[in-house]
């Protein structure tokens, strides 16, 4: 079962039965520290933050602000044992899309109390593994959602006018002078497949330069402004003029783009992916290119990309010079990785301060405000009725008067936080390790 030890979690294996014979004794939440002198169960300095792949600045000015200071900053992604080494003492890890969180990571990561991703996606961390253990998953979903579409409409222009080839040839010193297979973007088609946040800002931009914006999503979708659904992928696709991808990774969309969906674009169609790698078949895209069966394409994301900047990047798509290629960087604006790495580090902060698991991906979403003289008890438990009742039933035997209490659910977890008074904290953290079906439980201050 779980339990607290010096304000930090410590837990056994996700839904296991634990005796209630073998709990270990509550520690004290001050460490033997006056009350007056530490107003939190676990002094700041020593609470670890991990932070990989270079995010931004931000980010560190924002937990600085915040009073946290012990925090491991590295420009790469990390793998394998160096990995579990580096998250074994880690208290919160950041990360962008390289670094992949498995369940083997999760279980090296005993201290870990919550998880940052500092992208839009939150693939590269088993989710389900991580809320097993009791930790919630923060992202910064609307962030860069400006980013990306600017890229999108920056390329469609480019493509639509044939720039690619006529830099390339330039750059060889071959002077192509030509309105031939150069088009303006007012007056064409856009077909735009998964309208969520990405998706609805291109439609916005896409109509405010004259475009007809058209839609396919897997729901029924409230279009912004003038843009119309469709009912199906082919229709889009043969349709459109540009086909713009803004799917997230799931086992339905890998592939969903091949050669029969190619096959519907007109000859004089772009085809564009700023979504993720897997959605397209890449060698099927390769060959629509070489037999001329559409016009040009722009990709920025791949099914395998390098793990650094110093590794190469393998392509068939690299033979092709009406193909943009760009490195996974829709959203790698200085912008949007400022807010990125405010929004996310503000998660991590708010997580840590208060207990609120406000917009995490994975965990039930939680938060109250701070109560004066009182101690925040935070228990995350297996979703299992009888659970909250048992809790209650604690503080309804010990006499111990709850000020507040929220509880939320998901289909496996619950989340209960709950603000006493201060001089009954330990008691309580003693009794609600006892509850069965503790995942984990602390006091937070």
């Amino acid at each position: 079962m779980g339990h607290c030890k010096g304000g930090i979690w410590y837990h056994a294996p996700a839904f296991a039965a634990w005796p209630n014979s073998r709990q270990p004794p509550a520690q004290s939440i001050y460490s033997g520290r006056p009350k007056t002198m530490q107003p939190t169960s676990f002094e700041k300095s020593k609470i670890k933050f991990l932070l990989l792949e270079g995010v931004h600045q931000s980010a560190l000015d924002t937990l600085t602000k915040a009073g946290y200071d012990n925090v491991e900053y590295l420009k790469t992604s990390l793998e394998g044992d160096e990995l579990k080494e580096k998250i074994a003492n880690a208290h919160f890890v950041g990360i962008r899309s390289r670094t992949q969180l498995t369940e083997e990571v999760f279980a090296s990561a005993n201290k870990l109390l919550a998880v940052g991703c500092f992208c839009i996606g939150t693939n590269q961390v088993d989710l389900t593994a991580a809320l097993g253990r009791g930790i919630p998953v923060f992202n910064a979903p609307y962030s860069n959602t400006r980013s990306v579409a600017e890229l999108v409409i920056g390329q469609a222009i480019l493509l639509l006018r044939g720039i690619p080839e006529k830099n390339a040839l330039l750059h060889r010193g071959v002077w192509q002078k030509a309105a031939k297979g150069s088009f303006e973007t007012r007056g064409k088609k856009l077909g735009i497949v998964g309208y969520g946040n990405i998706g609805s800002q291109l439609s916005v931009l896409a109509e405010a330069m004259g475009m007809k914006v058209y839609l396919y999503d897997v729901v029924t979708k409230l279009p912004l402004g003038n843009a119309t659904q469709v009912d199906s992928l082919e229709e889009l696709m043969r349709e459109c003029d540009v086909i713009s991808l803004h799917v997230p990774e799931t086992a339905q969309t890998k592939n969903m783009i091949g050669a029969k969906e190619l096959g519907w674009m007109k000859p004089e169609g772009i085809f564009i992916n700023a979504s993720r790698g897997t959605v397209v078949d890449i060698d099927a895209l390769a060959a629509a290119l070489e037999s001329k069966q559409i016009a040009g394409a722009a990709i920025d994301v791949f099914p395998v990309e390098p793990k650094s900047n110093d590794e190469e990047f393998v392509s068939p798509l690299r033979a092709f010079e009406n193909c943009i290629i760009t490195p996974h960087v829709g959203g790698s604006t200085m912008e949007a990785q400022e807010n990125i790495g405010v929004e996310v580090a503000e998660k991590l902060v708010r997580y840590s301060d208060n207990g609120s698991s406000f917009s995490a991906v994975n965990f039930p979403e939680v938060s109250l405000p701070a109560h004066p003289d009182n101690h925040r008890l935070l228990h995350i438990h297996k979703n299992v009725p009888g659970v909250l009742s048992e809790i209650n039933r604690i503080f309804s035997d010990t006499g111990i008067n709850i000020r507040s209490q929220y509880l939320q659910t998901n289909e496996d977890v619950g989340y209960v936080v709950m603000d006493i008074d201060e001089q009954y904290s330990e008691l309580a953290l003693r009794k609600l390790n006892e509850v069965n079906g503790t995942i984990r439980c602390r006091v937070l201050f």
